[in-house]
Formats: C-alpha cells, sequence, structure tokens
C-alpha cells in the first residue's frame, strides 16, 4: 500500500461556490446543483414491480441504477467545478490562467467522456426500466479511462499550487464563501477535484455487486468477470503513474546542504510509501519521505508564496535495505538522558519508534515520535514493507544477471498510499484492501482504497 501519507492529502472535499458575476435565479441553482443527493433508489421510480422479478434481479437493478446515478451526479458536480469555480476566479482575475489550468489540469475533458456512459447506461433501459446487460457496455467504455492517467498524475502538483495559492487573502475568501454556499454541500474545492478519482475506484466494486446479483446463465456471466479485470488493470497503471508523478515532485523539491546526501536511491525510487510530519528527540518537526528505497528526513524550507515547496535533507538519507526499526513502547521519560526524556512538555511520551542503519555509511540512529498511535502504526507498517521490499530486490539483483533483474511487481502500487501522514487531517485511502477509516464514501470507497494521505 502506498502508505503513502499526505497532510494533504490524501487528499484525497468540497467546495462552496462563490457569488456568480451575474445573478442566478435560486430555483435554477438548485435544480442544476442540488445541495443534497437523492437517495432514490430504482424501485422508487417503477410504478410497479413485477411479480416476475425475483429478489436477487431487483438487487441487480438497484445496483445498476446505483452506477447510472453515481455517473449523473459526478457529471452534475465537475459541471458545478467548471461554472462556480475555474470561470468566476479567472473573470475576476483570482487566479491567472496558467494557475488554474495547473489546478484544475484536464478535469474539462473527463465530462464528455462520463456523459458518454451515461448515455450508454440510459439506453440500457427497457419498457420496464429493466436493464438485461450492462458487462459490454463497460468492456466498451472503461479503456477510455487511460486518460485518468493525465488528470491523477497532475493532481499531486495541483494540490501543492491550490495550498500555496490559499494563502492568498484573495482566493482563500472566495474558496470560503464557495464552501459556505448550499451548493457545496460542505465540501471544498479539492473534494471536488478529488471526485474522478474516487469515482474511478468505485467501478470494480459496483460491477463486483451486480455480479454477485447475476444467475449463473445470465449472458452478463461472462461478461462482468472481464470487466472487473480490466477496469483493475487500469486503476493499477493509474497508481502506478501516479504514484511515480508523486515520487518526481517531492524528489525536485529536496535540498542538499552536502553531496554526500545525493545517494543513488533517492534517484532510483519510483514512489512514495508515505510521507508526513515526525518530531525529532528535540521536540524538532521533521517532514519524513520514506521512497521507495530511502528514508529521507528534512526540514522544511522557508519559502515565499510563489514558490514551490522545498525541503532541507537533515542528516544523511538512510537507504530501506540497510534500515532497522524499533516499535518503541509508550512509557516515563527515561532517566538515562534517552530520546523518550527528550521530548519536552510530556510526562509520558508516547507514539515513539526508532530507526537506525549501518552499513556503507557512519551509523545513525533517530528516533521519532507520530501525532497519535494511529500514525505511528502506519509509519511502522510502511517501513517493514520498505525494508523487506528493498532487501527482496537486493538479493534478487546479487544473484542474477543484469538481463535478468526483474522490476517490482506491478501489484505492489496497489498497495501505495499516495498521501500524508498527519492526524489532523482527513484520511484518504488509495490502497486496495487496506481498510481505515474513510472520509466519506464518495471520496474512497472502504474496500477498494486507491491511495492515501496519512
Amino acid at each position: 500500500m502506498y502508505i503513502y501519507f499526505h497532510q494533504r492529502s490524501i487528499s484525497f472535499r468540497t467546495e462552496a461556490r462563490p457569488l456568480p458575476p451575474m445573478p442566478i435565479r435560486a430555483r435554477q441553482k438548485a435544480s442544476s446543483f442540488p445541495r443534497r443527493r437523492s437517495s432514490q433508489l430504482w424501485s422508487d421510480t417503477v410504478d410497479s414491480l413485477s411479480h416476475e422479478l425475483s429478489t436477487k434481479e431487483i438487487k441487480r437493478q438497484e445496483v445498476i441504477y446505483e452506477l447510472t446515478q453515481g455517473e449523473k451526479q459526478l457529471i452534475e458536480d465537475l459541471s458545478l467545478v467548471k461554472k462556480v469555480y475555474y470561470e468566476p476566479m479567472l473573470k475576476l482575475d483570482i487566479m491567472t490562467e496558467s494557475e488554474l489550468g495547473q489546478i484544475f489540469g484536464t478535469l474539462d475533458s473527463l465530462i464528455p467522456l462520463h456523459e458518454d456512459l451515461l448515455a450508454r447506461l440510459e439506453g440500457l433501459r427497457g419498457a420496464e426500466k429493466t436493464v438485461q446487460e450492462v458487462g459490454p457496455t463497460m468492456m466498451d467504455w472503461f479503456p477510455c479511462l487511460e486518460a485518468y492517467i493525465t488528470y491523477c498524475c497532475n493532481q499531486v502538483g495541483a494540490k501543492a499550487l491550490l495550498d500555496q495559492k490559499k494563502q492568498d487573502r484573495r482566493v482563500e475568501h472566495f474558496l470560503r464563501l464557495c464552501q459556505e454556499s448550499s451548493f457545496s454541500r460542505k465540501l471544498d474545492l479539492w473534494n471536488f477535484l478529488d471526485l474522478p478519482r474516487s469515482r474511478l475506484v468505485k467501478y470494480p466494486l459496483l460491477l463486483k455487486e451486480i455480479q454477485k446479483s447475476t444467475p449463473p446463465e445470465h449472458p452478463d456471466e461472462e461478461e462482468l468477470p472481464q470487466a472487473i479485470e480490466l477496469i483493475q488493470r487500469i486503476i493499477t497503471e493509474v497508481n502506478l503513474k501516479t504514484g511515480e508523478a508523486e515520487c518526481q515532485f517531492y524528489r525536485r523539491g529536496l535540498c542538499y546542504s552536502e553531496d554526500s546526501q545525493r545517494v543513488p536511491e533517492i534517484q532510483a525510487s519510483r514512489f512514495l510509501y508515505c510521507h508526513g510530519e515526525l518530531k525529532s528527540t528535540k521536540g524538532q518537526k521533521l517532514h519524513v519521505f520514506l521512497f521507495e528505497l530511502v528514508l529521507v528526513l528534512t526540514r522544511p524550507v522557508a519559502q515565499d508564496r510563489e514558490g514551490p515547496a522545498q525541503f532541507q535533507v537533515y542528516r544523511q538519507p538512510l537507504p530501506a535495505a540497510h534500515l532497522h526499526l524499533e516499535d518503541l513502547p509508550d512509557g516515563e521519560p527515561s532517566s538515562s538522558g534517552s530520546f523518550r526524556g527528550a521530548f519536552t512538555g510530556n510526562d509520558k511520551v508516547k507514539n515513539c519508534f526508532r530507526v537506525s542503519t549501518t552499513g556503507r555509511s557512519k551509523s545513525q540512529s533517530h528516533s521519532l515520535q507520530a501525532n497519535d498511535s494511529f500514525n505511528k502504526q502506519q509509519w511502522i507498517s510502511c517501513l517493514r514493507q520498505a525494508m523487506v521490499q528493498s532487501r527482496d530486490r537486493q538479493a534478487q539483483t546479487s544473484h542474477c544477471k543484469p538481463s535478468e533483474r526483474l522490476s517490482p511487481d506491478p501489484a505492489l502500487y496497489n498497495n501505495i498510499a499516495e498521501l500524508n501522514l498527519n492526524s489532523d487531517v482527513e484520511i484518504e485511502l488509495s490502497i486496495s484492501g487496506l481498510n481505515l477509516s474513510v472520509i466519506c464514501d464518495s471520496v474512497f470507497p472502504p474496500c477498494y482504497n486507491w491511495i492515501i494521505d496519512l
């Protein structure tokens, strides 16, 4: 899992909308962008259910209807983002066209894709408002979701730029007015921009639910497994590319005080397991990055509002293949002057662990404190995974000829969390099978977490 913790991150919620440049009647606002989502079921749309429909078939139709309605709601939200965020901010010169282009990315191009799927799904409904086969339609449409690679890779820099621009009083005021407006459903701009990602990981969940209610000899029985396999491959590819983009983004932000800190593992890493804030033995805040092959401790660099975030590398990076990890129990400060007695302001020191390394360079040891027990365990889990993967890779390369050396299993990227580790921020998951408390179903479904920010 990429327990890739992001304090921003994860990210991976909703936006409020500013006063429009031209008056819009309340009825029009309400009809275009309802404050609350309709909880209408498929059975509510049917005058009378046929006695020929079994309970299982009714369930099947309900899930297909949920799939269709989800597309409709996503289109509404993406259209809202364009009308009440992008266009007003451009017209009011709150941000430049270039800045808005970086933040919104290719979002505008996603609307026609989902309008196409919505039209196809609605065209499948028969006279009794039932859908017979949905598998072939999804199989035919899913390949267009490769467009998500570009959109999701751009989100890494987009989130950083948006956070930076929020320091501008005009931007912050505009976004706050939007979030306080009824149309936003209490979501901020980033929540809306992250909706396509959360929608992507819902497709396999919905298809699996349809599959559960599909009888053995139904035409969809053969098509649905193929569609599920296809969308999971696409999600894996999007995860992989997004992980690489995020790794590159933060790698570019590292500043080195010595050439010896430029260890080869940093450039060789292709993704982040996690990153976030931890405290040192002196209570100093550090921003720690766990790359694929190396752990890097940094201090945020003071910057002007227009510059990208930078991080000064602190001490020597620790290669994951030579890393040692110790889970330190909570307890009283030590009288021997150990790190537990060094954290100030605490009678009892909690949520600490120690990382150390020996090998090609001078040995190091760092005792670090997480915000809470949950974040501590996530860090420990990620560190253990990085250590195992790095040592396996090292053993593999040492026993193989160069031509026989293999890349890590692509499935690993399904276990990558692309967010931050921060207890003060809502958690978004992007790791398959890691069921943490998800912000909301519409952001990251609990059974198929995609990318996380801890």
